[in-house]
């Protein structure tokens, strides 16, 4: 009969059907021996069917075994067989030497399934039984901070960091910065992070320590970081929004908007990379690429509320009124949610001579603007030029109370007042 040892080399070399026949053959005819050592074989190559087949063969005469049932439940898991993986693991008994073991796994199913309580249960049991274990510490840290309870999880990662910088191929240091940095503690993250890259250059390691100093505050920090990143993996979309506004923050416009624009190449989908560029655009000053960039984030989505106020913000600017009349009704917005919009469209009706729709979007826009000196200076004007004196007079009354030494105002409210 063909070995297991065999069996490993026949699927290493990628002779898969001799590997499956060989298989079929222990399954069917092989010693419990040569079962067992075959189950953890296949179970770390992948073929989970296999393994399940030859731990549930050995469970047969081994209903008790510990070590089969945790498999098992691994198994499962992998397959995505929660349930039945849950009920393997309670036939382990409390005495078994695996029972710790079991419970870690039960934790983890249980988290899967939202149920926190249960699995901070097993866990607790689990470390009662294995107080120094620093598994089970780690575990725990990592449900904690799954919830959001960051000092918890703080407490207990620090507890590993004693004994360990790595659990389970994850650096506990960039754990350590990741939950500090999570709970706004930016400046202790950044130096669990520099540990972090110390033991290990990985990428997101690297964007979270340039994220964590950008949101500190430290630009050129965050600069240099996002560049070195960008270096190493260009296609690392996340990186270019950030990376240019680090720059804008340190008042380099230009490096900034070259940054948008090699993120566009990236990631040509990202409406918030052409906003962003549009807004840059405007303070270059360039009028038309930062119209194309906006427009282009429209494009991506038609809801997009702040990109097209930018845009008739631009356009009121240059006084095209009738582009802002269009650029709403293309776009699918909900003027109630955004009364700007309303305000924007008055002016806009108003300067294409189409009054009575004008009118009615001031009459929308004043409740929302009724305190706002702007708007009631152009609905006041408004009024004036479509004869509704009355309540132009209260529109500036509204505004000598709020700028009684304005001349202007009183001179208006004086000419509305003294024919009545």
């Amino acid at each position: 009969m063909i070995g297991v040892n065999e069996i490993t080399g026949f699927i290493e070399n990628g002779e898969l059907e001799r590997a499956m026949a060989a298989y079929r053959n222990i399954l069917e005819k092989g010693s419990d021996e040569e079962k067992f050592l075959l189950c953890e074989e296949m179970f770390r190559f992948g073929f989970l069917e296999e393994t399940e087949a030859l731990v549930t063969s050995l469970l047969k005469s081994y209903p008790d075994e510990g070590e089969l049932l945790v498999l098992l439940a691994e198994t499962r898991m992998e397959l995505g067989n929660e349930e039945e993986a849950i009920l393997a693991l309670e036939k382990v008994s409390e005495e078994n030497p695996v029972f710790p073991q079991a419970l870690l796994l039960l934790a983890d199913l249980y988290q899967m399934e939202g149920l926190y309580e249960v699995s901070e249960k097993k866990l607790q049991d689990a470390k009662n039984l294995l107080p120094e274990e620093p598994v089970i510490d780690f575990a725990l840290a990592e449900l904690y901070a799954h919830q959001g309870k960051l000092a918890e999880a703080l407490q207990f990662y620090e507890t590993v960091l004693k004994s360990h910088e790595e659990i389970g191929g994850v650096n506990l240091n960039q754990r350590m910065a990741e939950t500090l940095s999570a709970g706004g503690s930016f400046e202790e993250a950044l130096e669990y992070y520099q540990k972090a890259l110390d033991q290990k250059l990985e990428i997101n390691t690297l964007f979270g320590y340039a994220f964590t100093a950008f949101q500190a505050g430290h630009n050129k920090t965050a600069i240099e970081k996002f560049e070195e990143l960008r270096g190493l993996d260009q296609e690392y979309h996340s990186l270019y929004l950030y990376l240019a506004k680090a720059y804008e923050r340190e008042e380099m416009v230009h490096e900034s908007f070259e940054t948008v624009k090699l993120g566009i190449e990236q990631d040509e989908f990202n409406k918030d990379l052409y906003f962003y560029g549009g807004k840059l655009a405007l303070k270059l000053p360039d009028e038309e690429a930062a119209e194309k960039l906006l427009r282009e984030a429209i494009a991506l989505d038609p809801g997009f509320m702040e990109g097209v106020l930018v845009l008739n913000k631009l356009f009121l600017k240059q006084g095209r009124h009738e582009d802002i009349l269009e650029l709403i009704q293309a776009a699918e917005l909900n003027e109630e949610e955004e009364p700007q919009l309303l305000w924007d469209e008055a002016v806009a009706f108003q300067n294409v001579e189409e009054f009575s729709q004008a009118l009615n979007k001031y009459h929308l826009a004043y409740t929302f603007f009724k305190d706002n000196k702007e708007f009631l200076t152009d609905y006041g004007y408004f009024l004036i030029e479509e004869g509704k004196m009355d309540v132009a007079a209260e529109i500036f009354s509204k505004l000598v109370e709020k700028e009684p030494g304005n001349e202007e105002f009183r001179e208006q409210l004086d000419r509305l007042t003294e024919n009545h």
